[in-house]
């Protein structure tokens, strides 16, 4: 484990009891360590009559974790989920679960997704007045601090909070817009965040989200991502386990290849 990071603070317990609402992210990073990049699913386009039975069928296929999308509607055009499908979520799955907060004041709501289960709570620093201080209060209510930047927004932005942060999340998509091509952009940026983690904050996860495919995930592993979110290229899949197993075995060798092995085990991130 990396130095300090034993000094974290205990996860939140549910009102309902005394057992940690949220899984361990220990297992998923351990499994980056020994294997290389992973698949997160996004659940945006599952089968939401059968929510329990998807959560179940994504676990079986080998998903290591799984993506939440919440969108407001203000931060970003559409609307989708909230607190009652990602307790539901948190319910069925066995494996832990990354909230993806895609919302105007998200300072308002990270306790009560903390409390519900959530392992890792990703925010947009567009939507931050003080992104240290929500990145900061996320790590003291338990779950794993992530930071999300656009497409636009400069890369400088997310190395400045690598202090704060146990991850940084890529958009190669515009956030709330669907059917968008990748954006080849979001290789520099990882690239760059490679090079600031490198010097002097190894523990911090680099993750990608938006236009992930067989085509596109090669190249995002090659430059330095770990965590892969993929919606269609998995959910509209007829066989989410070889979808999955197609994805990562893609990722892992693009990594090899461009001399990014899995890392000495510390279980961070």
């Amino acid at each position: 484990m990396q130095a300090g990071r034993d000094e974290r603070p205990m996860r939140v317990k549910s009102a309902a009891g005394n057992r940690s609402t949220g899984h361990s992210t220990d297992a998923l990073a351990a499994r980056v360590e020994r294997c290389g990049p992973v698949v997160l699913p996004a659940l945006l386009l599952c089968d939401f009559g059968h929510l329990a039975a998807e959560v179940a069928r994504l676990e079986e296929a080998g998903a290591a974790a799984i993506h939440l999308d919440i969108m407001d509607g203000v931060f970003v055009p559409q609307l989708t989920y909230g607190q009652v499908v990602v307790e539901a979520v948190r319910r069925a799955a066995k494996v832990p679960i990354e909230v993806h907060l895609m919302v105007a004041e998200p300072d308002r709501w990270l306790a009560d997704y903390a409390t519900i289960g959530a392992d890792i709570l990703t925010v947009h620093v567009e939507a931050l007045p003080d992104a240290a201080k929500t990145l900061d209060a996320i790590r003291h209510l338990g779950p794993r601090a992530h930071l999300a930047i656009s497409p636009k927004t400069p890369v400088e932005r997310a190395i400045a909070l690598l202090d704060h942060c146990d991850g940084v999340l890529v958009m190669s998509v515009e956030p709330g817009f669907g059917g968008q091509a990748f954006d080849p952009a979001a290789l520099a940026k990882l690239t760059a965040l490679a090079g600031a983690r490198a010097d002097s904050h190894p523990h911090v996860r680099l993750c990608v989200d938006g236009g992930i495919s067989t085509t596109t995930i090669g190249p995002v592993a090659a430059a330095g991502a770990e965590y892969i979110v993929a919606g269609s290229a998995v959910i509209k899949s007829p066989d989410y386990a070889l979808a999955i197993h197609d994805l990562e075995q893609i990722a892992g060798a693009a990594a090899r290849a461009a001399d990014h092995p899995p890392r000495s085990l510390s279980l961070d991130g």
